[in-house]
């Protein structure tokens, strides 16, 4: 397996399950040392490091990514990937519920970034990469608020990577389509009828299935690694084919 994050260190939000996991292990297989942050973390196997934090609370952050550079020796990539599902059109979602999604999804970005940046300025080779989602330029049913919040990150990412290109920070993300997570099945379980919204989900994309952390995974390293030195200011789409096929 390639090993070009060799010697380098990453850090992994949201990184105990699905896509963050995933992300974590094939990093770390290429050579990365490789911090974790998530609420929970007890589960996480070596060489992972795991730091709790929750990504609402902006001194929780900041003492994780503290104790991860601390304990990594320094910064080079950090991914964002920690985020909520949200279902509900404008009508059914309430005020409290829009800002739980916006503060998760959109300003826990900004509270993990901020603190990386100190480390990240240090490095050689630094990287962020952003989990955004076809939900930043697809009209999604009943998915307002988290589609809100995606087409924010989306705007942030080309924001942050403007505004740290000549610090030597690249900022990249990657969009995918329906994933194949707990993530997921969590929010099918909300429908009256979870077999046929699977179903539906897996029908939408081009290919006929959802996408696999894995595939995720190997976008968000591509998008991280020094290999793609040039590459800033991307969003890499992950999606079956459902932003620009359409087939019969």
């Amino acid at each position: 397996m390639t090993a070009e994050f060799d010697g380098l260190t990453a850090l992994v939000t949201g990184g105990a399950s699905g896509i963050g996991l995933a992300t974590a292990q094939l990093l770390s297989g290429r050579g990365a040392r490789v911090a974790v942050l998530d609420r929970d973390v007890t589960g996480l196997a070596t060489p992972l490091a795991g730091f709790e934090a929750d990504v609402r609370d902006r001194a929780s952050v900041v003492r994780a990514v503290e104790a991860a550079a601390a304990d990594l020796g320094g910064l080079d990539v950090v991914v964002n990937n920690a985020g909520v599902s949200a279902v509900g059109t404008v009508e059914e979602t309430d005020d409290e519920e829009w800002a739980r999604v916006l503060d998760i999804n959109v300003v826990g970005i900004a509270r993990v970034t901020a603190a990386a940046l100190p480390w990240l300025r240090r490095s050689e080779h630094a990287a962020v990469v952003n989990v955004c989602s076809i939900a930043a330029l697809n009209g999604l049913p009943q998915r307002v608020a988290y589609s809100a919040t995606k087409g924010a990150v989306l705007a942030m990412t080309y924001a942050m990577a403007t505004d740290h290109v000549r610090e030597g920070i690249r900022v990249n993300c990657v969009s995918p389509g329906t994933v194949s997570t707990a993530f997921v099945e969590r929010m099918i379980l909300g429908f009256d009828d979870p077999v046929a919204e699977r179903a539906a989900l897996e029908a939408r994309q081009p290919t006929g299935r959802m996408v696999t952390p894995d595939e995720v995974a190997g976008a968000i390293a591509y998008l991280a690694s020094p290999l793609s030195s040039s590459t800033t200011g991307t969003a890499l789409e992950v999606d079956g084919g459902i932003h620009h096929l359409r087939v019969r």
